[in-house]
């Protein structure tokens, strides 16, 4: 009996002492080997493509900031700003505000973009999981700022007059791409993945910026 535990010691310290000698992947191996295993495992199926796999150079940059705990250095963030305020597109029509109601509607609607979603289905914004907007609703997420008042205390009257225009283009260029001012806000890119459509954003817009929007009252 004795010998056999000496021979089990043995075979265990042997494979200590080899699993040791064995080199530890490096952090691109870990990475690949995930992606690898990412690719195996999902399938595209409705509005989850698989190339929500594949991190744009931002999503890339962020990420890593994010696991290191480094914070991206100066000039790194800036260029991510500039070329995502670059990308920005803007009404062809110069039209930036919709309807406010359908804004309210599109606010509440957190559907859109998973595996049971058909391609034919407009997403929502689903703005309230992260935003208090309108006094009314009592269910609001807190991770970003609040919204209430957000025409009325930037003091936009009228949102086609010439002093309004800076808040207005502000706001348009904030939803299509919140990159564009800040590398690596954690807001959905809402135009520039194409969450939602040029039409959608007007009418947020509006439940932004609107003096007759409930928000602004």
């Amino acid at each position: 009996m004795k010998r056999q535990n000496m021979v089990l010691v043995c075979l265990v310290a042997c494979g200590f002492l080899a699993s040791c000698a064995t080199p530890l992947p490096s952090s691109a191996e870990l990475d690949q080997l995930t992606q690898t295993i990412l690719a195996q495992s999902f399938r595209s199926e409705g509005q989850a493509g698989m190339d929500r796999l594949n991190q744009d150079e931002e999503n890339l940059a962020c990420s890593q900031a994010q696991r290191t705990g480094v914070e991206l250095d100066e000039k790194t963030s800036e260029e991510i700003q500039a070329r995502n305020l670059k990308a920005v597109q803007q009404p062809a029509d110069g039209k930036y505000l919709g309807d406010w109601k359908q804004g309210e509607l599109i606010a509440q609607d957190g559907r859109g973009k998973t595996w049971s979603d058909q391609a034919a289905i407009s997403n929502g914004g689903n703005c309230y999981n992260c935003h208090q907007i309108s006094k009314e609703e009592l269910s609001y997420g807190t991770l970003g700022p609040s919204l209430y008042n957000y025409g009325k205390l930037r003091g936009v009257t009228n949102p086609n007059s010439p002093e309004s225009k800076p808040i207005v283009q502000y706001t348009w260029n904030k939803i299509f791409n919140p990159r564009a001012y800040y590398a690596c806000s954690n807001m959905p890119r809402f135009g520039h993945k194409n969450i939602l459509t040029q039409e959608q954003i007007r009418h947020v817009m509006a439940l932004l910026l609107d003096p007759a929007s409930p928000v602004n009252q």
